[in-house]
């Protein structure tokens, strides 16, 4: 009897000790994670001219990094470079069209000669298109697919042979709540997200034996001033109204400083995602767990924004050529200073 008490004390300390275990070396990982210094670490943001590449080139540097900016406008990388310059950053700028397999690897090439090295690598840039489905093309979804899923697969192809030779490399794909749930009036820019973040989460799976960490990132809409950015088909007045608006608003955008501030510490930690944005977690929850609930409350939203135009519905307009007393009111200030800080002040090129 007392023998069969003992081997029972040591079936229950047997597990306990094995969870202990378990939980040290999680605690060690996560400890490990937590320590990674971006110090003298290359890394290379794809739309960092303006918006929130430009919100995060400036808080890495502000921990030491060497930053490599790639986008396509050369006069945006020229005022970012000065930007960043002014701060104390050791920044090399690169022009490239992400869309253009052959510029990425020239770009990528160039960055790995510049510095030597390249350690992290955040796929940013982005497009979005504004508008009913009636009015989109197949074009449209080209485009968007072409940045935001296949210039993130160049990039990262390009870079994968230089980030395997770094100890603990990562990889920050910029995606979007609109990658999770479908928003309506915005059909290009959800699938093309939905893809990036489909292969975000490939990636991870395959690198992390690597020690490469690939962080997927879905944002709620983040307040860097891009809206003029934007295109819009439709009532294009009213498309950019509404999603200037929605981009002002504080309880439904996030400041560009905080947001970059938790990508930034997601990426130390090699976190798997980072949903930003308390409402997008909701959403993101809800479209999981009561996919029939979130349609409905999708397809009340699409009630509720323009309906299709009567004539030139097709034609593509910028911000700029969509303002109105609306998107001049005091409800997109927020939107309008943020341009102002982030280099999001030029023409759409």
């Amino acid at each position: 009897m007392k023998r069969s008490r003992a081997t029972s004390r040591i079936n229950w300390t047997t597990p306990l000790l094995y969870a202990g275990l378990g939980l040290g070396a999680a605690a060690a990982a996560s400890l490990w994670r937590n320590r990674y210094s971006f110090h003298d670490r290359t890394v290379v943001i794809t739309g960092g001219s303006r918006g929130l590449g430009l919100v995060l080139a400036r808080k890495f540097a502000r921990e030491g990094a060497k930053l490599a900016l790639i986008a396509r406008n050369k006069l945006e990388l020229i005022e970012a470079e000065n930007d960043l310059r002014r701060r104390g950053a050791d920044v090399f700028t690169v022009a490239c069209n992400i869309k253009d397999q052959v510029q990425v690897g020239d770009a990528i090439a160039r960055v790995r000669e510049h510095y030597g090295h390249i350690d992290v690598l955040v796929n940013n840039a982005g497009i979005i298109q504004v508008g009913p489905l009636e009015h989109m093309t197949t074009q449209d979804f080209e485009d968007a697919m072409d940045v935001h899923f296949w210039g993130p697969v160049y990039t990262t192809m390009a870079a994968l042979p230089w980030l395997r030779l770094v100890n603990g490399a990562r990889i920050v794909n910029i995606a979007s709540i609109g990658g999770k749930v479908a928003v309506p009036h915005m059909a290009p820019y959800t699938a093309s997200k939905f893809a990036l973040v489909g292969f975000s989460d490939a990636c991870r799976a395959e690198l992390r034996r690597e020690n490469i960490f690939v962080t997927t990132v879905c944002p709620c809409p983040i307040r860097t001033g891009s809206p003029p950015h934007a295109l819009y088909k439709g009532s294009h007045k009213k498309e950019y109204a509404w999603f200037h608006i929605v981009d002002s608003m504080p309880f439904l955008s996030m400041n560009a400083e905080r947001a970059a501030r938790k990508i930034i510490a997601a990426c130390r930690q090699g976190s798997s995602r980072l949903v930003l944005g308390a409402h997008a977690r909701v959403a993101v929850a809800a479209n999981e767990l009561m996919p029939g609930v979130s349609a409905a409350i999708s397809s009340l939203i699409n009630r509720i924004l323009p309906s299709p135009a009567e004539r030139g519905g097709h034609q593509l307009h910028t911000g700029w050529e969509s303002e109105s007393a609306w998107t001049r009111s005091f409800l997109t200030r927020l939107s309008h200073h943020a341009a102002l800080e982030n280099n999001e002040c030029h023409l759409h090129h």
